[in-house]
């Protein structure tokens, strides 16, 4: 159906329709553009809360990066940011195909229904003007036809009435043949006017008004159109994003996919074992036994208070990383350049991976001087291209920087040797009973070493305090068939000097005695160069004990006196 024909004589409502869909072109633009901001605005908000959940640049972070849950949610960040970018481009897309070029086609719209309009008005007035003629002719028409009847009839009155004269009738009738003649004119000009009227009005409504309605229609048409289009680019601009948009939830699904808890759960274990071994089982000391306190209360004065101070310490030294929070910590990432701070297990990993840092930068200097060297041979062969004695000042840098490297390597090599020697293997892990029984070697021979450990092998902050979580100390394995015999085979030897306990030693190895913490001993047999000092309580009570947890006063007669700290 067309309008021209259909609706020739709606052109006030048509007019309103066609402001009716331009404005609704319009509120469909603002629509567009607020689905843009809030695009935007959801972009913006995903990638600040994908900021604001990224990792932060510590030693934390390096922890985290073990664990598989928190890589796969570092993966689900970076998709999540990626996800933003893509409602980005969808405001963009929104911004570009939709709002700009809809803003632009309803400038040319308006523009284009206000000249058919115009048109329209422009004919409607013509046909109102020839409307408005056609009445005055019509008009006119009447009037000379009124007067030309009223001539007329005063012409006939004139001629019958015999007391007027001739020439008076003769004016009369002159009159009366004027006025039909005027009506007669007036007749033909309304004859020839109605006909101009009724094609010019023809015209209008079978022709030019179709014509302008027309063209309205088919604006209306491109109009809804137009709207048609930019609806279907809206769905088509979040569906070009879909893929990508899919790939990003692909890649969050695979991460959370990836999760391993065994993995993580063997992480911790990795990351926190100290390679201590387990606490072993408490001894029953048995305070019924008048002679061990008689000769204790006789012999050393404060050997009862000792005992009972040093017991009640010891029952809180059982769990080296409990209750010295502040001295000693698993906590990794900040310490002396030693690592002497962390637990042996935690040590030696942390030594092996600077050994292995420092090997990949000896490698990189090493290629760089080969580089370097490689360019030095072109410059001799060809002196055009360079200076050769222009290397030198690098190669000699370099040389200096790997041996520095080198010499760092080493001496944390020196270190992981020191470590891995001090570690209990698992093949004499039967001859020990507990954490605070294994041997250390090196404590006396080892002055480095006692430096920075304190003389169980405990690995504190601070050095030889009191108040520090200890570890004591085993006897190696092939020492322990030499105190039996010596027990077996000796007689009872003479006192040598005097010793005081300084740290609390349980004994559990046959050939061993307990100690307490700040107890006062005697001393029956000095230090052998094993690291075991031999002492007595009582006639009956003797055994070792190790040399770094004694202070040694020897008697000064006694042979290769010497006191041990």
């Amino acid at each position: 159906m067309s309008w021209g024909t259909e609706l020739w004589d709606q052109f006030d409502n048509l007019e309103k329709h066609t402001q009716w869909g331009i404005e609704f072109a319009e509120k469909y633009t603002k629509f567009v553009k607020e689905r843009s901001e809030i695009e935007i605005n959801y972009a913006k908000q995903i990638r600040n809360l994908s900021k604001k959940y990224q990792p932060k640049k510590n030693s934390r972070e390096e922890e985290e990066s073990k664990y598989t849950f928190c890589r796969a949610f570092l993966v689900t960040l970076n998709e999540l940011n990626d996800y933003a970018g893509q409602h980005e481009v969808i405001a963009e897309n929104l911004t570009s195909q939709i709002i700009t070029e809809l803003a632009r086609y309803l400038q040319e719209l308006k523009t284009e229904r206000k000249s058919h309009f115009h048109d329209g008005r422009k004919a409607q007035q013509q046909i109102e003007s020839s409307w408005k003629q056609l009445e005055s002719c019509k008009r006119r028409f009447e009037r000379d036809c009124k007067e030309a009847d009223r001539a007329q009839q005063y012409f006939e009155k004139m001629d019958a009435d015999i007391n007027v004269t001739k020439a008076d009738v003769e004016k009369a009738r002159q009159q009366a043949q004027m006025r039909h003649q005027m009506a007669s004119d007036s007749k033909s000009d309304y004859s020839a006017y109605l006909q101009k009227f009724n094609q010019e009005q023809n015209e209008h409504y079978y022709t030019v008004i179709p014509n302008i309605f027309q063209k309205l229609q088919d604006m209306e048409e491109k109009r809804i159109e137009r709207l048609g289009v930019c609806m279907k680019t809206f769905a088509d601009v979040d569906r070009q994003v879909l893929p990508i948009v899919g790939k990003c939830l692909d890649g969050m699904t695979k991460a959370a996919e990836s999760i391993e808890p065994k993995t993580d759960s063997n992480q911790v274990v990795e990351s926190y074992k100290s390679g201590f071994e387990a606490p072993g089982d408490v001894e029953f000391e048995d305070y019924g036994q008048a002679m061990k306190r008689t000769v204790s209360e006789t012999s050393l004065s404060n050997s009862r208070e000792g005992k009972d101070k040093s017991t009640s310490k010891s029952k809180g030294k059982l769990w080296p990383f409990i209750k010295n929070k502040n001295k000693l910590s698993l906590k990794l990432g900040s310490g002396p350049e030693d690592f002497s701070h962390l637990p042996p297990e935690q040590r030696r990993k942390k030594l092996q991976g600077k050994i292995d840092e420092l090997n990949k930068d000896i490698q990189k200097e090493m290629d760089q001087r080969d580089a370097l060297t490689k360019m030095k041979d072109v410059y001799i062969k060809n002196p055009q291209m360079g200076d050769p004695t222009s290397v030198d000042p690098r190669l000699t840098e370099i040389g200096q920087t790997i041996e520095k490297l080198q010499s760092e390597v080493q001496k944390f090599e020196g270190w992981l040797a020191e470590v891995e020697e001090r570690m209990p293997s698992k093949s004499d892990t039967h001859r020990r009973s507990g954490l605070y029984e294994t041997q250390n070697s090196t404590a006396v021979s080892n002055n480095c070493a006692q430096n920075r450990e304190s003389p169980d092998g405990s690995y504190t902050e601070e050095q030889n305090s009191e108040t520090q979580v200890k570890a004591t100390i085993n006897p190696p394995t092939t020492s322990t068939p030499d105190i039996d015999d010596e027990f077996d085979d000796e007689e009872t030897l003479p006192t040598i000097g005097t010793c005081k306990a300084l740290y609390p030693f349980e004994g559990h190895n046959e050939g061993t005695i307990a100690v307490a913490e700040g107890e006062l001993l005697f001393v029956i047999e000095e230090d052998k160069g094993d690291g075991w000092t031999r002492v007595r309580r009582s006639e009956d009570d003797e055994g070792y004990v190790p040399t770094s947890y004694i202070e040694v006063i020897l008697e000064t007669n006694a042979k290769g006196a010497m006191t041990y700290i």
